[in-house]
């Protein structure tokens, strides 16, 4: 069985982290499977997903990596392109990658017990999103 959906998010801008755990569960619980794979892929250039521990140190050291990785005041060859200053946002994009794939069993996320599943923003400013999450997998629940 395969059921495909979308899910909506609003963003800060750069360096925002939200948790899309809670909304994924929901959305598992709401299909008719209950053991599988969930494939959840954000349709843009400047946003990733990964797992990581939802908390307040490493919500403010993931970014801070991410500035000492790919810092956002140099000067990138895409922002001489389109005047944009976003260069950084797509190259930390590239870096961490526009989907996941998570296992379920029994209707619960197979995750670590610290492990979250989490949307990247990594644009410049602010931005309505989508992500394409498909369910599939086989079993209905009773």
């Amino acid at each position: 069985m395969l059921v495909n959906l979308e899910m909506k998010l609003e963003t800060r801008g750069a360096g925002d982290i939200v948790d899309i755990t809670p909304r994924l569960r929901e959305l598992i619980r709401g299909s008719e499977i209950m053991s599988g794979s969930v494939i959840v892929f954000s349709p843009s250039a400047t946003s990733g997903l990964t797992t990581l521990e939802y908390e307040p140190g490493l919500i403010k050291d993931l970014p801070q990596l991410l500035e000492r990785l790919i810092p956002s005041d140099c000067p990138y060859h895409h922002d001489k392109t389109w005047q944009d200053g976003n260069g950084f946002s797509h190259l930390r994009a590239a870096l961490i990658g526009p989907g996941i794939t998570i296992p379920f069993v029994k209707g619960e996320l197979s995750l670590g017990t610290w492990q979250q599943v989490v949307f990247l923003e990594f644009d410049n400013q602010a931005r309505s999103r989508r992500l394409v999450v498909q369910i599939s997998g086989e079993g209905k629940k009773d």
